[in-house]
């Protein structure tokens, strides 16, 4: 840790108590969760008179009890303790968000390691420290000691002990702090991996079995035009073996546009299966994907279609954001979901607009999501629930298209780590959307 003189040297071994001990083993062997972890360790921090107020925040993880936390603007949860005669209080006022905890950005800077850091006196901080000086005042608060649950590059909150009494802390309380929020970090560790594990395991048999179903759907539509294909064909054979010249040219008249139909569907599917084939092919390696630039790609290829259709497309995405996979796979899940918005216009037209955003998805990990949404008629609830099976088409049979396409974009979605889903109103239009990893830049 950076020495500096109002900063406790935390550096030094020292003995833990037994309790502590004790509490590190019950919680490192998982027979408690990590909410009930982290409420034993700072009850048993508060057995110590020099604490008065514990304050724990979790950024990645919804407590599984959340009895005494309070959620912060969705994106954190955090929970204090307190000495029974203590007044201070650090709980941000009700309905604020995150923006209204503690920052303490001298303090955070200190401890990004993961380090226990040791505020001895508000008083001393030095003038860069001004904000935190500000904080510390303005919640009694006159030392302050914190550590982040910091694992890797993973941060999953941090764990904080306040006083309004200045001065050194206990050799002992340090080290009790330090074994307590090292277990607590171990135990956030494990249970993330487990999470993980989980949606790998439910992501790879939803993949297989999503597989196994386009499968069986493309045999099964394959199979009818190529009978009528087969059928008409052995038809016409026959007309021009045994019949004249005038039942020849009647039977091409009669069964040729069945055959050309047949075939103009089987080239569909062929196409819809080569664009799949190609994005799930590992020609191209995993990389930061510019999520402005996929989008202004799959709208420059749309142009022409949907200034037939008298569509007008718009597009908003901050140019900052990017997603981590396979590019030509991006590409193709944006294009099959801007020629469906496109395809399934109003009569007079319409407009389509793409948006993009950052959000936290399952596991706390980072995804963006990109969003297409357009004013065309929309679907009924148990239409919606049908769109993404393979062959399933709710579009007017002038309409051209496989049915293939939310079923394979799906499918080739969940292979980048993500996902695509949509919600739609009858009357009113449709979105879906593509959810893929974030990119996140290494930090070395």
């Amino acid at each position: 840790m950076t020495e500096h003189p109002v900063l406790q040297d935390t550096s030094a071994p020292a003995a833990t108590s037994p309790a502590a001990a004790e509490l590190a083993r019950s919680i490192t062997s998982g027979e408690t969760s990590v909410a009930e972890s982290i409420d034993l360790a700072s009850k048993h921090l508060l057995t110590y008179g020099r604490v008065e107020v514990i304050v724990s925040v979790l950024t990645r993880f919804r407590p599984e009890d959340t009895q005494g936390w309070k959620e912060l603007g969705g994106r954190a949860w955090i929970r204090e303790w307190s000495a029974p005669d203590t007044t201070l209080s650090v709980l941000p006022p009700p309905d604020a968000g995150p923006e209204a905890a503690l920052s303490m950005p001298w303090m955070s800077r200190h401890a990004r390691a993961g380090e226990l850091v040791v505020i001895l006196d508000r008083d001393r901080l030095p003038d860069e420290a001004a904000q935190d000086r500000s904080e510390l005042l303005r919640t009694g608060i006159s030392s302050l000691a914190a550590s982040a649950f910091t694992s890797k590059s993973d941060m999953y909150g941090s764990l904080s002990a306040a006083s309004g009494t200045a001065g050194e802390w206990p050799a002992e309380l340090v080290a009790d702090f330090k074994l307590l929020n090292a277990v607590i970090v171990a135990r956030l560790t494990l249970e993330q991996s487990r999470r993980s594990l989980a949606e790998a395991i439910e992501a790879g048999a939803e993949a297989q079995m999503a597989t196994q179903q386009l499968f069986g759907a493309v045999g099964h539509e394959l199979r009818t035009p190529l009978s009528a294909i087969l059928g008409y064909t052995e038809g016409l054979l026959d007309d021009a073996e045994h019949g004249t010249a005038d039942d020849v040219t009647t039977g091409m008249k009669r069964d040729g546009p069945v055959i050309v139909r047949s075939c103009e569907r089987l080239l569909t599917i062929v196409d819809s299966l080569l664009g799949a084939g190609r994005a799930m092919s590992s020609d191209d390696q995993q990389q930061e994907i510019s999520l402005a630039d996929a989008v202004a790609d799959v709208i420059h290829w749309h142009r022409t279609p949907a200034r037939t259709a008298g569509v007008d497309m718009q597009a908003v995405v901050d140019p900052s954001l990017a997603a981590w996979g396979h590019p030509s796979a991006v590409r193709q899940v944006l294009a099959n979901l801007l020629g469906n918005a496109i395809a399934h216009h109003r009569p007079t037209g319409g407009s389509v607009h793409l948006t993009a955003e950052a959000l936290v998805g399952e596991s706390a990990k980072p995804m963006v999501r990109i969003v297409v949404r357009d004013d065309g008629p929309g679907l009924t609830p148990e239409q919606l629930q049908h769109a993404f099976e393979p062959f399933v088409r709710f579009a007017a049979p002038t309409t051209q298209g496989s049915g293939l396409g939310l079923s394979l974009s799906r499918t080739i979605a969940e292979r980048e780590g993500g996902a695509v889903r949509g919600e739609s109103t009858p009357g009113t239009g449709s979105s879906f959307w593509l959810e893929l990893p974030a990119y996140v830049p290494r930090s070395d």
